[in-house]
């Protein structure tokens, strides 16, 4: 590996990269005296990238940055994700990476808990009401009813951090939470069963809610497709805050026109923005959120958090880095 000599405090100079974070601007308020910036586009970090020495960046990220990087020693990705950054290379010129693992795990799950409240209580009909000026009268129909999620049962597909804080979530509320998680030896959340992947299909039709916090791998790429969700009760609801390249996207759209199940709401899709002319869109009994269930007014402060306690390692010259990739 390259040697690449970490400068002082009074001489580090950061580049914040992003198009809508205000990274430095939340950096300014914490007063720590180090010299900071932010470029807001791909041409401007471009433009600029040649005066840093620590790059916080995620979408703006391109390959082509290291020709001018002459200065740059350590990259703090914004997102959890790092599938960007050119590993070797960066290795190769003594370049730490550092991804944000965890910022957003709190943030995800009370999303998670918040799509099955309102799917629940119906919130989304409601709204629809609303805008329409109609006042919903009482109902002698009970299965059109509201519902409580008092003694249901929630599965988890994805028991990692933000799988086992929803898992806490939903015990707090009383429902029976099963888990599916690669290794059952070690779970961190509370739940009352665990299963392996290969038993999913097993505890699907136990479920009344089915959650998504897994991350995409070529293991689970389409997993909620046609075979999964005829499993699912007509009763049930899909909630998904993990990657749409999870779902069989048809075969869901196919499931919720046809009331195969009650419901789903999504906060990720295969293709985004979702284009106008999508057929989720059209769909009633979903509700979609534009990919902002880790996007709360922490999230600055809380990769902030990640980058000073690195700066502070480096400045002691220790070597282990906490979320370290490179």
């Amino acid at each position: 590996m390259k040697k690449n000599r970490f400068p002082d405090k009074d001489k580090i100079k950061i580049q914040f990269s992003h198009v809508a974070y205000r990274m430095a601007e939340r950096f300014s308020m914490r007063d720590t005296g180090i010299y900071h910036y932010q470029t807001w586009t791909e041409e401007e970090t471009l433009l600029k990238i040649s005066q840093c020495d620590v790059l916080v960046i995620s979408g703006f990220w391109n390959n082509a940055l290291l020709e001018d990087a002459k200065n740059l020693k350590y990259v703090q990705s914004i997102g959890a994700g790092y599938d960007q950054f050119p590993l070797e290379e960066l290795k190769m010129r003594g370049i730490r990476l550092v991804n944000a693992k965890g910022v957003n795990t709190n943030a995800v799950a009370e999303h998670a808990l918040s799509l099955m409240l309102a799917l629940t209580r119906q919130v989304h009909i409601s709204r629809d009401n609303q805008i329409n000026s109609f006042w919903r009268g009482m109902l002698g129909d009970i299965s059109l009813r509201e519902d409580e999620l008092l003694g249901k049962t929630v599965l988890i597909v994805g028991m990692g951090n933000i799988g086992s804080r929803l898992a806490k979530f939903a015990k707090a509320l009383d429902m029976r939470v099963l888990g599916v998680k690669r290794d059952t030896l070690h779970v961190n959340g509370p739940v009352d069963e665990i299963y392996s992947p290969g038993e999913l299909l097993n505890a699907v039709g136990e479920a009344d809610y089915v959650v998504l916090t897994c991350p995409l791998t070529p293991e689970t790429e389409n997993i909620v497709d046609k075979d999964f969700i005829n499993q699912m009760k007509q009763s049930a609801y899909f909630i998904n805050v993990a990657r749409g390249g999870c779902v069989d996207e048809q075969s869901l759209i196919n499931a919720l026109n046809s009331k195969k199940i009650a419901g789903a709401a999504i906060d990720h899709f295969k293709d985004e923005p979702l284009k106008k002319t999508s057929l989720f869109w059209k769909i009633p009994n979903l509700i979609i959120t534009p990919h902002t269930a880790g996007e709360t007014r922490l999230y600055e402060e809380r990769v902030i958090d990640i980058t000073l306690e690195n700066l502070g390692r480096l400045w002691r010259n220790e070597t282990d880095l906490i979320h370290q990739i490179v």
